[in-house]
């Protein structure tokens, strides 16, 4: 008995080329073939095609997400020109839309430290932790102008926009950067200068006088005589320290 199907295994694995080689060649023109020409030709086919076709449709979604964030990596600043930047924002700034969950009917007075804390993602985040290809950098200046007032040309208050304090310190960092480069303008209050804060016509700033004509116990300038001190106040003063001049 041992015997014989020991032979039957000899004659298998020999003709197991040939069997398994067309069941192969059916095997990948069936997963060249749409779908219901799948299902027409094999109906009893096992789930396990569709399972993997769903996995290839999250993995191509994958890789498409990750090509997005390459593409914009290096120039974040491309992205706000994008196709995909104006179906999702249109002309508004990246924080008009945004609202935070709060309870009640009064929102919080401050913002969140961080969105991101590791792997884990707090709900809602902001409007620049949200996005991935949202990159806070001192050239992306068409992004950094969305934060900045046009009246006062200063950062907007976090309580307003919904940035996170850690986007807000990186924001603040970018702007001072992009204006040290002369990428952003800096905007100086205008005062106007009265031409007696420039004037020489004090004793103190101006020319020397000529000497005058001094008399016996006269100062050279006035500033130098003796100064006479009220007494009444001296009167007070004396009052007020009464203990400690004993």
């Amino acid at each position: 008995m041992a015997a014989s199907l020991t032979s039957i295994a000899k004659v298998l694995c020999r003709l197991s080329p040939s069997i398994l080689q067309p069941l192969r060649q059916y095997q990948s023109c069936l997963q060249r073939l749409p779908v219901r020409s799948y299902r027409a030709l094999s109906p009893f086919a096992p789930p396990s095609h569709f399972y993997c076709q769903a996995a290839s449709l999250q993995n191509d979604d994958a890789a498409a997400q990750a090509e997005t964030l390459h593409r914009y990596k290096d120039r974040p600043w491309d992205y706000l020109e994008s196709e995909e930047y104006i179906e999702r924002y249109g002309t508004n700034p990246v924080w008009a839309d945004y609202r935070r969950n709060h309870k009640g009917g009064i929102p919080p007075q401050k913002t969140r430290k961080t969105c991101i804390r590791g792997d884990k993602v707090s709900g809602n985040p902001c409007p620049v932790c949200r996005d991935s290809n949202i990159v806070v950098h001192h050239q992306n200046v068409k992004l950094l102008q969305q934060f900045i007032s046009p009246q006062t040309g200063m950062l907007y208050d976090p309580t307003r926009t919904g940035v996170c304090m850690k986007q807000q310190k990186k924001l603040n960092e970018a702007v001072g950067t992009a204006r040290d480069h002369g990428l952003l303008p800096f905007q100086i209050p205008y005062v106007e200068f009265s031409g007696e804060d420039y004037s020489n016509s004090h004793d103190a700033v101006g020319c020397t006088p000529p000497p005058p004509s001094l008399t016996s116990g006269d100062t050279w300038y006035k500033w130098y005589s003796e100064i006479t001190p009220d007494e009444q106040e001296v009167a007070k003063v004396k009052k007020t320290y009464k203990a400690y001049l004993k």
